[in-house]
């Protein structure tokens, strides 16, 4: 149950950007402290990102304050950092729901509110959106209408977001891009754009000059449109020399402006009503800190970018206790089993973009740093720079988010499959990953890679399932590999046992039954061994399958279910349209198999939205209750005998 806390006394009269612009310039600083302690008092009791949103309190404060939303419109990159933007936009008395089944989104989202210009969860697409809306304002003569991206310096690594520079420098329109650059995504951030910006945010000359340059540039403006070009082009000199390298954005026509303290609200205000009157493409560079407010977040970062419930006064964070040894979460057990596997194969490499701590790389990063890879948010990179290294024969692991991984289709067909190149693809987050929503989700991975030719696609039941598909997909000569595994906890206690090869195409029986069959793959399997274990105690006894490959199909045990049962249902945690279930559904056309009757169990055709993962799954009617409706509901014969297992 989420719990609402109260707001500061400048706060709780704040319910629009209307409110906040009744304020004087000298309030500023007192909302801005007065908005920060409010996310560490939801956040703490409640869930939720945390560092992110911290780090932009005042300029989430100036711009709303600034701007005349929603008319002008606001894009944030990814959204991580969005919740100040909530609170301030009409939400602060739900803002306790945020995540929350049924409650308001953690990301920004078109139809919660108007504020919300445009739905994000993934990273680098503020510059293109903005860029959009600008050209459709101009196209439409809205000259007065602002256009604002907020960028962080780690999605600004991403492809689509130099794409989108290189077009927008090249167009006339009201474009202003901030780049929040704290150094951080949810890790640190590497490449040469990071060190780039790092010269720039340490140059000593330039940041000294930098004022004196905004301010002969305003004074010049104002004399006529030659002092204005003359201005230009001493500042243009100015930082070029200063930096000792041509500025990467003014080479793409962009205007560059800063660095400037992102903390200092009431300059950030001057900054943005000085940038309202300059035309063209624009770029505004401040340096936050991550965590700002919250001593502990600033100092350890990644760990508090979603920490979970914690104490605000000692900074523990709450996690539940058990008498027994839990389950490891699935990325953990991917983490350690790679360095396992590569101190037993030397041609083993882990590639991530840029998601070390949440996929358990970081481990393999730590002990063997020549042979695991963060290359930054950049997908199509990581899969592409896989290919590469296995045409040299290495064994490339790239681990991607199951939702992650749709940004980089064409070069898993393109790069990978077509030249049947032995890339393991470990598509973490598969299925409803639960409170981030449907940008998260892992729904369609099943989908859409069993119908790529060449490839295998597999899912592991458990984490004993899950090394040993890894350790099968390294072995010569497998070709493009699929393992696709859950967000969260596993089933084993006792899960970190010998390696052993599993035939590919091969499933497995979990129990034998009589009347119904029931057909699963990947971990919702657990499901379904609950559902046999409830219906087993009212005298039903269902068979059960684990598929593990939905490409290639065990076809010899799906001959035996089907010469044996006439009842079956097929359960995924992945979209039905395309999935598990339709393949099942073709190999019966194909075979003849006319007369069986057949429930497929899955995601819907349509978005889920957000919730803790058995919430999802009961919404969605494949969870162990929904499983043993459909047994009962298939008209399934009550037994007084026992199946034997």
């Amino acid at each position: 149950m989420s719990m609402q806390v109260p707001a500061g006394d400048l706060l709780k009269k704040i319910n629009y950007p209307s409110d906040l612009k009744q304020l004087s310039e000298n309030d500023l600083e007192q909302v801005c402290q007065e908005l920060r302690q409010y996310i560490i008092d939801v956040v703490s009791v409640n869930g939720g990102h945390f560092a992110a949103s911290l780090g932009v309190v005042e300029l989430t404060v100036a711009l709303q304050y600034v701007l005349n939303t929603p008319y002008d419109q606001l894009v944030w990159d990814v959204g991580h950092q969005a919740y100040g933007h909530k609170i301030l936009t009409g939400r602060r008395e739900e803002f306790h729901t945020n995540r929350v089944y049924k409650g308001i989104s953690g990301f920004p989202k078109r139809s919660e509110s108007e504020y919300d210009t445009f739905g994000v969860g993934h990273s680098s697409t503020s510059i293109s959106v903005a860029l959009g809306m600008a050209v459709a304002s101009h196209y439409k003569g809205e000259t007065d209408r602002q256009h604002v991206a907020v960028i962080g310096d780690g999605a600004m690594t991403a492809g689509m977001a130099f794409e989108a520079l290189n077009h927008a420098g090249i167009e006339n329109s009201n474009l202003l891009v901030i780049l929040n650059d704290n150094n951080m995504s949810i890790d640190p951030n590497v490449g040469a754009l990071k060190e780039y910006l790092t010269d720039i945010t340490t140059s000593k000359p330039y940041n000294r000059f930098r004022d004196d340059i905004a301010h002969v540039l305003g004074k010049l403006s104002a004399i006529g449109p030659d002092a204005f070009k003359i201005a230009q082009k001493i500042e243009k000199s100015i930082k070029g020399t200063l930096l000792k390298r041509s500025n990467f954005f003014e080479a793409l026509k962009f205007r560059y402006f800063g660095p400037i303290d992102g903390h200092d609200v009431n300059h950030l205000v001057k900054v943005l009503k000085d940038l309202r009157d300059i035309p063209g493409p624009k770029l505004l560079h401040c340096v936050t800190t991550k965590g700002k407010g919250y001593a502990l977040a600033e100092k350890d970062q990644t760990k508090w970018h979603a920490p979970g419930l914690f104490d605000k006064i000692t900074g523990e964070i709450k996690k539940a206790k058990h008498d027994k040894p839990q389950p490891p979460k699935y990325q953990d057990v991917f983490g350690h089993s790679i360095i396992e596997l590569a101190e037993q194969n030397p041609k083993i490499m882990g590639i991530t973009p840029a998601m070390p701590s949440g996929c358990s790389l970081n481990l393999m990063m730590k002990a063997m740093p020549t042979r695991a890879f963060d290359v930054g948010i950049a997908e199509q990179h990581a899969v592409t720079f896989s290919a590469g290294l296995a045409t040299q024969g290495l064994v490339p692991f790239c681990n991607i988010y199951s939702s992650f991984m749709q940004r980089a289709y064409d070069q898993v067909i393109h790069d990978v499959a077509i030249q049947k190149l032995n890339v393991v693809f470990c598509l973490d987050r598969a299925g409803l990953v639960g409170a981030d929503g449907p940008t998260h989700h892992g729904a369609y991975d099943l989908a859409f890679m069993r119908c790529i030719p060449n490839m295998t696609v597999s899912s592991p039941m458990n984490e004993e399932e899950l090394r040993n598909l890894m350790f099968t997909a390294q072995q010569e000569n497998m070709g493009p590999f699929v393992i696709r595994y859950p967000r969260g906890n596993g089933v084993m206690v006792d899960w970190q046992r010998p390696f052993k090869a599993i035939p590919v195409g091969k499933g497995r029986k979990i129990c034998d039954g009589d009347d119904v069959a029931i057909l699963s793959i990947g971990a919702i399997g657990n499901e379904v061994v609950k559902a046999t274990a409830d219906l087993n105690t009212e005298g039903y006894y269902p068979a059960h399958y684990d598929m593990r490959f939905v490409k290639p199909l065990d076809e010899a045990l799906l001959h035996d279910v089907f010469q044996k049962f006439d009842k079956v249902i097929t359960v995924e945690d992945g979209c039905l349209e395309g999935g598990m279930g339709s393949a099942i559904i073709e190999f019966m056309a194909d075979n003849g198999y006319h007369k069986t009757q057949v429930k497929r169990l899955g995601i819907p055709d349509k978005i889920i939205e957000h919730g803790e993962q058995p919430e999802l799954w009961a919404e969605c009617g494949y969870d162990a209750k929904s499983i043993t409706e459909q047994v009962k509901s298939l008209g399934a014969k009550r037994n007084t005998h026992t199946i034997a297992s």
